[in-house]
């Protein structure tokens, strides 16, 4: 019977892993933060609840430029509702060529790992809602289709729960 117990527990923790982005290293175009991130950028998107219901949409404008290493990508953000915001990643390339990520809503550090044409970025941020703040998890996925086009998907949630999922496209002008 502990056997049992043991091997359901180890198939339901299997199947609630995430995919890896080295399953990604052999597809092209082959994604180089440095290079797509620089310049200008637009973004349009749209924040979807658990239900799947659309919330929110967007367009953000991303001033980003590289020195070294160390990235800046200045986010300007219009929402549907008329309100605005702005989000300051600052961004450096390690050593194992990953990446890590601040700014000033992100909890602690954003970490990413690239493959192939394939971004993983996982970060917590500091969300607010109504009068209250949220810590959220988000996991980006980001997809490089051309030299000018990328996708995001962003699934978000909190203590395990799914919240929702943000959806993006970058096209660099």
């Amino acid at each position: 019977m502990k056997l049992l117990c043991a091997a359901a527990l180890s198939l339901g923790l299997t199947a609630c892993a995430s995919t890896g982005v080295e399953q990604y290293r052999a597809e092209t175009p082959v994604l180089d933060l440095k290079t797509y991130f620089n310049g200008t950028l637009d973004a349009w998107g749209m924040f979807q609840g658990r239900s799947g219901e659309v919330k929110k949409r967007f367009h953000v404008r991303i001033d980003a430029r590289w020195e070294g290493d160390v990235g800046v990508l200045d986010e300007r953000f219009s929402w549907s509702d008329g309100t605005t915001s702005t989000r300051v990643w600052t961004l450096t390339r390690q050593a194992d060529g990953s990446f890590r990520g601040r700014a000033d809503d992100v909890i602690g550090e954003a970490l990413g790992e690239a493959a192939g044409n394939a971004l993983r970025w996982r970060y917590v941020l500091a969300l607010p809602v109504d009068d209250k703040v949220y810590h959220v998890d988000f996991d980006d996925w980001m997809f490089l289709i051309d030299d000018k086009v990328m996708l995001n998907r962003s699934f978000m949630s909190k203590w395990g729960f799914r919240l929702g999922e943000v959806t993006l496209t970058f096209v660099k002008r």
